[in-house]
């Protein structure tokens, strides 16, 4: 591994993403991109007695279809990164319980999707391991419990709030590459934690904005490039609040990503759906990188792709303490690449 710049890491020996997988809820599935999840649920229960097994069902469903789909069984997995919303990351605990593989806990809110493959991609390359699973998951009904109001209370909500995706996504990283078409996890920015002095807990959209436009100017400073370069410059859940703040900072510096730009948040469900703002939550990123995202690359239709996953590293006491969010965004790239090109 090298490093460019101040942030940015470039995996000099190859680290490819060789198999994905995600699992979804019901409001998800009925989204434009339901068809892209490996696995959907009709009710927020997932056949489980509550929120927080549903979770780690999801969670550890798609660890499962991902390994699989790779032709490996657990015990030939060398490590799982991964975290979650939840007090303690316990989804990631007990589906590392449960999986039994070598396992880093990590927490980046919703960032946790690319911070989780920025690491895995790291160990691979530097030789440590030779395949990892990065993994994260959220739940609507366990976020809204855990860091607003339970779901029962009807609270109503501005409109600048977002709705956790209820979900999981997993990739397999390692340096094979057995396929016609491989995606490569060529480079990782590794974010700072940035905080604007905003603290309304219902407005993450704002709060988060800074951090990705921060991470994505440092990227494309370490590695020489503009926005042109890229055919997406996806960021994870700034939804319709946050994602006009973040080009209206880049403008400012002579970046301009009008043309590539999406938001995983604005991806995940129609505009008929009342989701607020948008999708967010660390599957927003999860399900739309491993699902929509990775299935483009693979087609064509997408050659490279910087995927930059915000979140908001917040906690329900540090809110009711009047804190200041402190917010954090990680860039990775994701690219096209034949087996017959070097």
């Amino acid at each position: 591994m090298r490093k460019l710049g101040k942030q940015t890491w470039f995996y000099e020996n190859k680290v490819y993403l060789n198999e994905t997988a995600t699992v979804a809820g019901p409001r998800e599935a009925q989204g434009p991109l339901g068809n892209t999840f490996d696995i959907t649920y009709d009710d927020l229960h997932c056949n489980e007695d509550n929120w927080e097994k549903a979770e780690r069902r999801l969670l550890e469903q798609s660890i499962q279809t991902c390994i699989k789909k790779d032709n490996l069984q657990t015990d030939q997995v060398d490590l799982m990164i991964s975290g979650d919303l939840l007090n303690q990351i316990v989804t990631s605990n007990y589906a590392a319980k449960t999986l039994a593989i070598p396992f880093f806990g990590i927490f980046g809110a919703c960032s946790t999707s690319m911070q989780s493959l920025a690491l895995a991609s790291a160990l691979v390359d530097a030789g440590f391991i030779n395949n990892a699973v990065a993994a994260t998951s959220s739940h609507n009904a366990t976020a809204e419990r855990q860091f607003r109001y339970p779901t029962e209370y009807g609270g109503q909500k501005p409109a600048s709030s977002t709705t956790t995706i209820t979900g999981a996504g997993a990739g397999l990283v390692s340096k094979k590459a057995n396929k016609q078409v491989n995606i490569r996890v060529e480079s990782a920015t590794i974010g700072k934690v940035m905080d604007y002095q905003m603290g309304d807990p219902f407005d993450l959209g704002t709060a988060m904005a800074p951090a990705a436009y921060d991470t994505i100017k440092t990227h494309l400073g370490d590695v020489g490039r503009t926005p042109s370069d890229y055919d997406l410059i996806l960021t994870g859940d700034l939804s319709s609040v946050g994602s006009p703040i973040l080009k209206d900072m880049l403008k400012e510096d002579g970046i301009n990503i009008d043309e590539v730009h999406n938001d995983c948040g604005l991806m995940v469900y129609n505009s008929d759906q009342q989701v607020f703002a948008g999708g967010s939550g660390c599957a927003c990123s999860a399900v739309v990188t491993y699902g929509h995202i990775f299935s483009e690359l693979l087609k064509g239709n997408l050659n490279k792709v910087l995927v930059v996953a915000t979140g908001a590293l917040m906690s329900p006491t540090m809110v009711q303490q009047k804190e200041t969010i402190p917010t954090i965004a990680h860039g990775v790239v994701l690219m096209r690449e034949e087996l017959n090109q070097s």
